[in-house]
């Protein structure tokens, strides 16, 4: 671990003392105010918050002298315009990203259409180099090898009906391809497109990441309301001891993404939330432009209780979560920070 690692796991763990003030979340209560000092168009406001949340824009240093990066990334960077696009085209009734919708897995024609016609606002689908040729995208998760549906289907079917879209990368072959049908197929203006890749490795991961450089350089050339979704590797275990994201990981993480100019959303295991609090509060915080999407393995146990410290603490923008529906309307009913 550097030095400046050093460094920062003592700012992190400042951001917030976890056992007590846990339990007060889950009481329903919210952290203690802290005060901050925004700077703004060379002013200088005081201000106190009872959550992360700060104002678009501004650097935010806590009072106790502790720097809160509140970058935006190389000057053309945008935030995540996912929930104002679904919520002017009156799909979502506020910008609360507990309110979006998820069809997972649709990798075949008979799910797209599913998904199409259903109330999902997202369609997540796994995309793969097809094993024979044509040697070309298509929709379908390893240890598949080929599909019914092709990337260019797949996208040419869902733009007239205006839902978004996340492509998930488990490998870099198709990557380039893909990124040439997105360019060839997609305009500025289109519906909310995300991009996912799990690139560092995270706790208990077994699979091997993605190399992070080469992934961010092939799709570098993404418009820029794109979403980079980009993850860690990770394993649990019923019954055992499983580790959270730790301090070197969120470090990790947030030196990959500081400099990239598309917004950031980071894929989180729901079952590790409970024993990782401080250290995604501390990645939020470094940028407006990151945010967090929540998902759940099919035999993972979660209770809706470790979560609500998210739902509680952070701006009903920051967090997404892409769980089983009664779960996420069960969320959903929680009001949100912000």
């Amino acid at each position: 671990m550097t030095s400046s690692y050093r460094k920062k796991k003592s700012h992190g763990a400042k951001c917030v003392g976890v056992s007590d003030q846990m339990v007060s979340l889950l009481n329903g209560d919210r952290l203690p105010a802290t005060k901050l000092v925004t700077r703004q168009h060379g002013h200088q406001l005081i201000r106190n918050t009872g959550g992360l949340h700060s104002e678009t824009g501004n650097e935010a240093v806590c009072a106790a002298g502790t720097p809160e990066r509140r970058h935006a990334g190389s000057p053309e960077s945008m935030c995540d315009s996912t929930l104002d696009y679904l919520c002017g085209r009156g799909l979502i009734r506020r910008t609360d990203a507990a309110e979006v919708i998820w069809s997972h897995a649709v990798n075949s024609r008979s799910r797209l259409q599913e998904a199409l016609s259903g109330p999902s606002h997202m369609l997540e689908a796994d995309v793969i180099l097809r094993g024979r040729d044509p040697r070309e995208p298509v929709m379908a998760h390893p240890p598949d090898t080929d599909s019914d549906v092709t990337l260019r289907e797949f996208l040419q079917a869902v733009k007239p009906h205006g839902k978004g879209v996340k492509l998930d990368f488990k490998s870099l072959e198709p990557v380039s391809p893909s990124m040439a049908l997105l360019d060839e197929l997609l305009d500025e203006a289109s519906a909310p497109l995300w991009v996912n890749a799990d690139v560092l490795p995270g706790p208990a991961g077994q699979a091997t990441p993605l190399d992070a450089q080469a992934f961010l350089r092939a799709v570098s050339s993404l418009p820029p309301h794109a979403v980079l979704s980009l993850g860690w590797t990770t394993g649990w275990t019923a019954g055992a001891e499983n580790p959270g994201y730790s301090w070197d990981m969120v470090h990790v993480m947030e030196q990959t993404c500081r400099d990239l100019r598309h917004p950031v959303t980071f894929p989180v295991r729901a079952a590790l939330l409970a024993s990782s609090f401080p250290q995604l509060c501390w990645l939020l915080q470094q940028s407006d432009r990151f945010s967090l999407t929540v998902w759940t393995g099919s035999q993972d146990q979660v209770s809706v209780q470790d979560l609500l410290p998210y739902r509680k603490q952070f701006h009903a923008s920051r967090v997404f979560y892409d769980l089983p529906e009664p779960l996420r309307v069960q969320l959903s009913s929680v009001s949100a920070h912000g």
